[in-house]
Formats: C-alpha cells, structure tokens, sequence
C-alpha cells in the first residue's frame, strides 16, 4: 500500500471560516484515517468485509453521534463538526462513512430525539463508544423511495408487541447489536421500535454480491413473530416524520461525505499529472487534463461553500429538508463526476487497487441511490419551488 499523502484542497481559504475546534476535530479524524483507514482499505474492499477493528478508533474520533450531548456519551460537538468528521472519514472510505453515518443519524439521532430518558440513558452511551452497534430499518423490498407505503407491522400483544415483515439494503444489519426500526401499527401510523439482537424470531440474513461498498456490511432484518417489549417504543414521535427526520441528519452528513471522496480523487489525479510523462512532459501540462483538473476544484469549492453554508444554517435550526435534499444531490453528483473523470487521468492505472479512485466511483454509485434517490432529490427541490408535488 502506498503512503497516504493526501493534501486536502481549499481553493477558497474555507478554513478561515471554521473554529479552532472544527478545525482539531477534523485534522483528528484525518490522521486517524491516513493511519488506521488507509493502510487496509484496498485490501477489505477486494474481500467485500467490514473491518471491524476500526470501531473503537471511529468512536475514540467522535464519528458516533458527535452532535449528541455529553451526558448521553457524545461529544456535544456542532452540525460542523460533524459534517468534518463525515468528510474525512469518507476520503477514506464512503462505507466507513455510512457505517459511522448509520449509528450517528439513524440510530443515536432517533433514540436522543424520539426516545425517552430510560432509553436514551440505556443506549446512547454504549452506541457513542461502539460497544453497540446499531441500523436502521426503513426500506422494505417492494418500498424504497416510497417508505409510506410499507407492510411491517406490529400488534398489541396487551404485555408486549409482536412484530412482523422485512427490511432489505441495511448497512450494519448483519453486525448490529440493536435496530431502530419503523413499522405500522393496527391503524396504519407508523412508529419506530427498538429491536435487540437475540430477539426470539429476529434474523440479519448479510447481502452478498456487492460491486459498491465492499467494505461496509449490508444486509437484510427479517420480523417473524418478533416480540418487543413495549419499553422499546420510542415514544416522542409517530408518521412519517420521525424516519424522515433521521434521513435529513444523515443526508446532511452525505452531503460533507462525498466532498471527502471527491477531494480524494482530485488529489490523486493532480499528483498523478505531475508525475506521468507523455510525449515528453507531464500529462499536467496539457490542455484537456487542466481542463479536467479545473473543473473539479471548481466544483469541490462550490460544494464546499454550499455544505459550509448549510453547517450554519443547521446550527441555527434554519435548515430545511430541502435544502439538505439540494446539498445531497449536487455533491453526491459532483463526486461522481470527478471519480470518473479522475479514473480517466489515471488511464488504466485507474481501475487497479494502487489507487483509491475506481474503489471510490462504485462506491458513490451507492452513495447517490441511498437515503434517497439522485431524482426523488431533484423532484423534492422542484415541489419547493413550485409547490406541486410530482411523486405520484
């Protein structure tokens, strides 16, 4: 493996907009990367397995629910500081980021808002130092942009609910120690329970077969006569809503994520033009190569501005779902952009593990599906602009 020699790009001099803080809480994150993530990753990527000796590192760095308050185990960081620590750990590794995404926004976010104090105390603190690890059950096989729709269910049992149905593309199922999950109860509301492994009837069949994120585990929850206890309603919040909730923290942390893959590829691409000669000169020294180096750092600067912007926004608990839903579409599809483009540069060094770039344009191919599509984004910003809403 190569020697991280990763620069981060700031075309814009973004840092003097940051805190000292941001700024320790980030270079933190991006030395543990360059150390623990680095060295590995190519080589858990190509066996398609999570490495699951980075998770006490993940949460020593404050990558499990940052934004949590202390007395719960967090680091009572700002939406910022989280968005930084997304960025870094996704230079890395976008399945490293949406296992650390996962337990942040859809696990630990929904038990500290939607839970109450004896949950919050009983797992929040375990989930903030990895002891636990949790997923998140939203998307069924036949409901996936369409969550409204879906079939688990749960009845009241009179001492217990029983639960029933299945949840398909869980990142952290196969491993987690607990499951946030939403299903229906007898009148067609929709609730969020708290699932523990061990649970009589509750199975994390793992998904094989991936060609994007190799390194992150994805699987299925199967519910076949699943009895919850009715402790484990999380009761501050009932509809749709409450799973939406959780996807606006986590789509907002997308957003900073794929920045740090899209830097990556720049970076390597911009080195890689200093170095390969052509024709007598290095290929950096040609038109279309700093056309495409360009147009990336443009574009890297633009997201930059946008999620810095929304950072504050989110702070001041301005932010909308929308403009989360423009932030995650434009870098998710800016990401993409330069990966492909910076495997072109690479020639057919690209598409080999020496480099980061192909393992980083399958993995964004994920990356722009989940926690909603590229176009169901593109239609959320076109109800808020029209006020017609054109999903159905």
């Amino acid at each position: 493996m190569k020697p991280d020699l990763f620069q981060a790009p700031d075309y814009y001099l973004l840092d003097e907009l940051l805190t000292d803080e941001h700024k320790m809480v980030r270079d933190a994150a991006r030395e543990w990367v360059k150390r623990e993530v680095s060295p590995i990753i190519e080589d858990y990527a190509q066996k398609a397995e999570f490495p699951t000796q980075i998770i006490k590192g993940l949460a020593d760095i404050g990558a499990f629910g940052p934004y949590i308050p202390e007395e719960y185990g967090g680091a009572g960081l700002d939406q910022i500081s989280y968005g930084l620590i997304m960025q870094e750990i996704e230079r890395g590794d976008s399945g490293v980021r949406s296992t650390a995404s996962v337990q942040s926004s859809l696990v630990m976010y929904p038990i500290w808002k939607y839970g109450n104090e004896e949950q919050r105390m009983k797992y929040l603190p375990k989930l903030a130092s990895g002891e636990f690890m949790g997923c998140f059950g939203l998307t069924e096989p036949d409901y996936g942009s369409n969550p409204g729709g879906m079939i688990t269910n749960f009845r009241d049992m009179g001492d217990h609910y029983l639960l029933n149905g299945a949840k398909m593309w869980i990142s952290n199922a196969p491993f987690a120690d607990i499951a946030v999950v939403w299903a229906k109860d007898e009148e067609g509301r929709i609730h969020g329970l708290i699932v523990e492994r061990g649970m009589e009837g509750f199975t994390t069949p793992e998904t094989h077969n991936k060609w994007s994120l190799r390194a992150s585990a994805t699987g299925e929850l199967i519910f076949d006569n699943v009895k919850v206890p009715k402790e484990n309603l999380l009761p501050n919040k009932s509809g749709l809503g409450g799973p939406l909730g959780c996807l606006d923290s986590a789509r907002y942390g997308i957003a900073w994520g794929a920045i740090g893959a899209a830097m990556d590829c720049y970076d390597t691409a911009l080195r890689y033009s200093k170095e390969r000669i052509q024709f007598d000169k290095p290929i950096g020294a040609t038109q279309l190569q700093q056309k495409k180096l360009a147009e990336m750092i443009t574009e890297i600067t633009k997201a930059q501005l946008l999620t810095w912007r929304l950072g504050v926004l989110r702070n001041e608990g301005k932010a909308t779902s929308a403009q989360i839903s423009m932030a995650k579409r434009n870098n998710v599809d800016m990401a993409l952009t330069i990966a492909r483009d910076a495997r072109q540069m690479l020639g057919g060094m690209g598409i080999t593990g020496e480099y980061s770039i192909m393992r980083h344009m399958m993995n964004l191919e994920s990356v722009v599906t989940y926690e909603g599509t590229h176009d169901i984004h593109l239609l959320i910003t076109g109800m808020d602009v029209t006020g017609f809403a054109a999903f159905k």
